[in-house]
């Protein structure tokens, strides 16, 4: 996770901390790319806190760390964990222009609940850096967590709205709460539910879908950017 480990943004869900972050790192790009390849990674999932603080959103400091890490790796794969950075289509461009393999940014759950659940976010603003994404080329991916209050109608428009933009890759996970001062569980979700929402996903025609309750944004990340590779 880059930028450190304070978000300027306080979601319902997350067990971030939220307040104030220090300066970015400088030596961080170096240190990450060195701990690639200390441990021989072929395949490297970055994310990063919301840096509303930052002119740029950290924009920068991600498209540094993008290509330390390429190369000082000849051969690694990076997928990136995008923030929104405010809808800044300049900041998105420069992640772009870094080539990452995938292109990830979560819509987290539905637009209903985004005033309480992501209150500095926008479900319009996610979907619209998702859309400029894939038609720049780049392989796309999204998720978002069930037992958040979500209804089952709205589950399924949001998958359509990610279809409508082509979006290639989906994680569906369970909503655990990280600590009291988050919001509740709100629903136990079966496991055959989310077997169903994928086969559902895959009909309208997402490459590849990851679906079940311990799944997390990054499940098996290689792995499904082996299969939205073209053969």
């Amino acid at each position: 996770m880059l930028l450190g480990d304070i978000c300027t943004r306080d979601c319902a869900f997350c067990g971030v901390k939220s307040g104030t972050p220090e300066e970015p790192d400088r030596t961080e790009a170096e240190r990450i790319a060195a701990a690639v390849g200390e441990l021989e990674l072929d395949y490297v999932v970055l994310t990063s806190v919301n840096r509303d603080d930052l002119p740029d959103c950290g924009s920068a400091h991600w498209v540094k760390v993008i290509g330390t890490v390429k190369e000082q790796n000849p051969g690694v794969s990076v997928e990136v964990l995008i923030p929104d950075f405010q809808g800044d289509e300049t900041a998105l461009s420069k992640i772009l222009a870094a080539e990452p393999q995938v292109l990830n940014h979560n819509l987290e759950t539905v637009p209903r609940l985004y005033p309480e659940i992501r209150p500095d976010a926008s479900y319009e603003r996610s979907l619209a850096l998702l859309d400029k994404a894939a038609k720049s080329g780049v392989k796309t991916k999204s998720g978002f967590m069930l037992g958040l209050g979500e209804k089952k109608k709205e589950v399924a428009a949001l998958l359509e709205d990610l279809r409508s933009i082509a979006v290639d890759s989906l994680t569906i996970g369970q909503y655990l709460q990280p600590a009291t001062a988050n919001i509740p569980v709100r629903r136990w979700v079966r496991p055959q539910e989310f077997e169903l929402w994928k086969q559902r996903a895959l009909k309208l025609g997402f490459s590849n879908v990851e679906s079940a309750p311990l799944v997390r944004s990054s499940y098996h990340a290689a792995r499904q950017s082996i299969e939205l590779s073209p053969q």
